[in-house]
């Protein structure tokens, strides 16, 4: 046990950060590594790396304000005291290596890392590459990157594509819809859990967990005008799926199921021919590993990343894209369901997304072997 190679994750705030470091820490751990994550209490990570079963070490959340104020002197001191933690936990676990995903959490990593001599690898999930990822590239070993437009580079290290790491039941579902039998097989048994026809052709309208209310909207104002050889899955976002019920004329409820929030996502995508969602960098992600057509509606606000997340699945011809305040019912009923009852040519834009695998957490393991040689 004492030559047990040892590494430390940091990353989170958002499901976006988190479920690549998971899916980095679980094939970690099955190769043999000794994984500490290190995240804080207010993100997603306290509820989904316990959840994971690995233990969370937890360090104050220190984001920069928005606006001048007093808060903005304490910085440094709160900076080199969170750094200091992080130091004696890679002495206390003999860390190896510290890979980092971005967020809060990743900049007092990352200082860390330097202080101590210890190698940084660091994954940029987003095409727009954030604060911390920004200023670890500076002395980082390996800078890895989810799209190839990304404009990250290593200044001293090596510079590498591999895509994202996958969630486990993305990744495997994946695997089965490279072979067309395979995904037959799994579209017809997601349709049945879902009390679904798989003759019909299967739209999934999804703005995550908390759901888009511009999506619904939509989606509303067009259920008179949805045709008989459709069927759909909309998931509303918690809470928000009782406005949708309201208005969902008898005649079509055996074939438009309202969820306002599904666990096992991965069933969903696997009944779905067409699916109209965000273009955070996580779901871009996973539609262009499943070979999923996909219509992007970015979140209007931001820095703009998520229409440069979804910029090279379009521009391989694989997806659309639409400005927020431009899908409306007239765009559900125009362009998605022509798009949905247009086989063919679904099929040219799944053959034309990017083949960038499912295999970016082995990569990623394999750049943390080759660091340590």
């Amino acid at each position: 046990m004492e030559n047990k190679k040892s590494i430390l994750l940091a990353g989170g705030g958002t499901a976006g950060h988190v479920n690549p470091l998971l899916a980095a820490a679980r094939c970690l751990r099955d190769k043999g590594w000794q994984v500490t994550i290190v995240g804080t209490r207010e993100g997603k990570e306290a509820e989904l790396v316990p959840a994971a079963g690995f233990e969370l070490n937890t360090i104050p959340r220190i984001p920069l304000p928005r606006r001048p104020s007093l808060q903005f002197f304490t910085i440094p001191t709160r900076m080199r005291s969170t750094v200091r933690k992080i130091e004696s936990l890679i002495r206390e676990k003999k860390v190896d290596i510290v890979i980092g995903f971005g967020g809060y959490v990743s900049t007092p990593a990352y200082l860390a890392a330097r202080s101590m001599n210890v190698p940084l690898i660091i994954h940029e999930q987003n095409a727009r590459p954030g604060l911390a990822n920004r200023l670890g590239a500076r002395w980082a070993k390996v800078v890895s990157l989810t799209f190839p437009s990304t404009k990250l580079q290593a200044k001293r290290g090596k510079t590498v594509c591999i895509g994202l790491p996958l969630r486990p039941e993305i990744a495997t579902l994946a695997k089965e819809r490279q072979d067309p039998q395979g995904l037959k097989r799994e579209r017809q048994k997601a349709l049945e859990s879902f009390d679904l026809d798989p003759k019909l052709p299967t739209l999934l309208v999804t703005g995550g967990s908390l759901g888009a209310l511009s999506l619904n909207q939509a989606m509303q104002a067009a259920l008179e005008e949805l045709p008989e050889n459709v069927q759909v899955i909309h998931l509303t976002g918690k809470g928000k799926d009782a406005p949708v019920r309201q208005l969902l004329p008898v005649g079509l409820q055996s074939r438009y199921r309202i969820l306002d929030y599904l666990v096992d996502m991965e069933r969903a995508l696997a009944a779905s021919d067409l699916v109209v969602c965000r273009s955070g960098a996580g779901t871009v992600a996973e539609m262009t590993a499943l070979q999923l057509p996909a219509i992007y509606v970015p979140l209007p606000i931001g820095n703009g990343e998520q229409r440069l997340n979804a910029a090279d699945a379009v521009k391989s011809g694989g997806a659309l894209i639409i400005d927020n305040a431009r899908f409306d019912a007239n765009f559900v009923t125009e362009k998605v369901i022509p798009l949905l009852l247009a086989p063919g040519r679904r099929a040219e834009m799944a053959r034309s997304l990017p083949k960038e695998g499912t295999d970016a957490v082995e990569k990623l393991a394999k750049i943390a072997e080759e660091v340590l040689k």
